[in-house]
């Protein structure tokens, strides 16, 4: 398979250093354990710019290395009009987000903006909340929330590939 027949995936939440990232790393290392990374690419971005080209935040890259994922290696960048040609999905991590890609989106693309929840019905929840003015123990939730929708939207990649 090519570059331009992979499926690509990209995560948005506001900043791209603790919901996306963690998104990101989670779904590359589900990707990975399926076999399926010359299949599915991914990526993440932020609506906003505030942390260009910065690690995740420290809370977010602990809490995924305690759980097996390692996400040292991402870099926040700023989603761009240009995503929508890129990427198949282009998933937001609360509705904040949505709309501010969706001011962004071209004409004809937005088929491929989605809530990342969506792909977790049994969570009940539509939106990632935010951990970066708590503790610990909301990016642990965060974590939670954002494995059970990577689970949910491997599945669903699965399933259009067969």
């Amino acid at each position: 398979m090519t570059e331009s027949t992979k499926i690509k995936v990209l995560f948005v939440c506001m900043g791209n250093i603790c919901r996306s990232p963690t998104a990101h790393g989670v779904f590359r290392h589900l990707v990975q354990e399926a076999g399926l990374a010359s299949v599915i690419a991914i990526d993440s971005a932020g609506t906003h710019g505030y942390h260009m080209d910065e690690p995740p935040d420290e809370r977010a890259t602990a809490t995924a290395w305690a759980r097996g994922v390692d996400i040292s290696d991402l870099r926040a960048r700023r989603a761009e009009p240009e995503d929508f040609i890129e990427y198949d999905l282009i998933l937001a991590m609360d509705q904040d987000n949505y709309h501010s890609l969706s001011r962004i989106c071209p004409r004809g693309m937005e088929p491929k903006l989605g809530l990342f929840l969506d792909f977790a019905p049994d969570l009940k929840r539509r939106e990632v909340p935010d951990p970066y003015y708590g503790g610990q123990r909301g990016f642990d939730q965060v974590f939670d929330m954002v494995e059970a929708a990577a689970r949910g939207l491997l599945e669903h990649i699965a399933r259009r590939m067969l």
